[in-house]
């Protein structure tokens, strides 16, 4: 089982935060958790990862409850530990602590057949940039149209 299958992704973190560094990390999940993962019954929307005694934490991520399992089933917005390197950990910790700086998920995926999350160091936007963006995606969408009508 080879190749990587997207579960989740966060489009509103890329609108929201301007991406500087990204990493994979590992998840420490239960059994029943990976089975809802393996179903893309993931939402990263309102997903951060917070430092709790030196290790990174993936908070408020909704991963469903796994109906067949009945009532030996996991609560859906635990804490889940993240899997690093520790001089990467390190590293976040520190940029994390800088202010203006937090770290969100961007994606999950299966990569081997093993749960997989894409965190991101990021900085917020400030109101003026995400309309200034929303500006450019404009521009560059009417461009495409124009030349998409002078091919033909």
């Amino acid at each position: 089982m080879t190749g990587i299958k997207v579960v989740a992704t966060n489009r509103k973190a890329t609108h929201e935060y301007q991406i500087e560094e990204r990493y994979e990390a590992g998840i420490v999940l239960t059994g029943t958790e990976i089975k809802s993962v393996r179903a893309s019954q993931v939402s990263l929307q309102e997903g951060y990862v917070q430092e709790r005694d030196g290790e990174l934490w993936l908070v408020n991520v909704h991963i469903a409850r796994y109906e067949p399992a009945g009532r030996l089933n996991h609560d859906p917005l635990r804490p889940r530990k993240l899997l690093l390197h520790r001089r990467e950990i390190n590293r976040i910790i520190g940029r994390m602590r800088e202010k203006g700086y937090t770290v969100v998920p961007l994606r999950m995926y299966l990569k081997e057949g093993r749960a997989k999350v894409e965190i991101a160091l990021a900085r917020g936007k400030r109101k003026y940039d995400k309309r200034e963006a929303i500006a450019k995606r404009d521009l560059e969408r009417e461009i495409r149209r124009e030349w998409k009508g002078r091919i033909r």
